[in-house]
Parts: structure tokens; C-alpha cells; sequence
């Protein structure tokens, strides 16, 4: 249980923290801005993503969300890591751009999966 535990948090603060400082660059680095633009988004769409980055870390770092929630910040995240990969793949961007979100969504399929054994074992 306790193995699970630490799983599921460093897996969850991994994902956390990047989604956070992910977010905080997209309203503060204007080079950020300008991959938008390489990659052909508006710039409405990164404050957009900005801003749904922000509250689902949040959602999935807050224990006291229910757990429905917390599953549809999963899936919304490993959207956003297949279309980042897609997205940088696409526009030929370097190997490291497509990898990097495939790594992530990785790292939240376990959080994931150990955020179900954590709750199997409260309830």
C-alpha cells in the first residue's frame, strides 16, 4: 500500500508540476507565443490551454476532488499529449518536441493506474 502511495504521488507531482510550470510559461514566455504560431494555432488557444493546464493540475494534486473529476482531467491530458506529439511531429519540429509529450502521457498512465489501486484500498 504504501509502494502505491508513493507511486501515485510522485507520478501525479511529476505531471503536476509540469502542467504548472507548462501553463505559467504559456502566460509569460512570449517565445511560447511564437511555437504557437509555428505550429499553427492562434493565440487564443495557448491561453486557452494555459488556463485548462492550471486547473487540471490542480484538480489531480488536490486530494479532496472527487474522483470522476480527477478521470476526466486524465483523459483531457492525455489528449493534450497525443496532439502536442501530433502537433510537433507534423510540423517537423525536432525528435525531443515529439518524444517529450509521449514521456509525459507515460508518466500519467501510471498516476493513473496507481490513482485507482489508492482508491481501491480507502474504500
Amino acid at each position: 500500500m504504501k509502494k502505491d502511495k508513493i507511486i501515485y504521488w510522485v507520478s501525479t507531482g511529476i505531471i503536476g508540476a509540469m502542467m504548472l510550470f507548462s501553463a505559467y510559461s504559456y502566460f509569460t514566455n512570449p517565445q511560447i507565443g511564437d511555437g504557437f504560431k509555428h505550429l499553427g494555432f492562434p493565440d487564443y488557444f495557448r491561453q486557452e490551454l494555459g488556463l485548462a493546464k492550471l486547473i487540471g493540475a490542480l484538480v489531480l494534486l488536490i486530494p479532496q476532488i472527487p474522483l470522476k473529476i480527477k478521470e476526466w482531467t486524465y483523459a483531457g491530458f492525455g489528449i493534450v499529449f497525443i496532439s502536442a506529439s501530433f502537433a510537433h511531429f507534423t510540423s517537423g519540429d525536432a525528435t525531443p518536441m515529439v518524444i517529450t509529450p509521449i514521456v509525459l502521457l507515460g508518466i500519467l498512465v501510471i498516476s493513473n493506474i496507481y490513482l485507482s489501486k489508492v482508491d481501491k484500498v480507502a474504500n
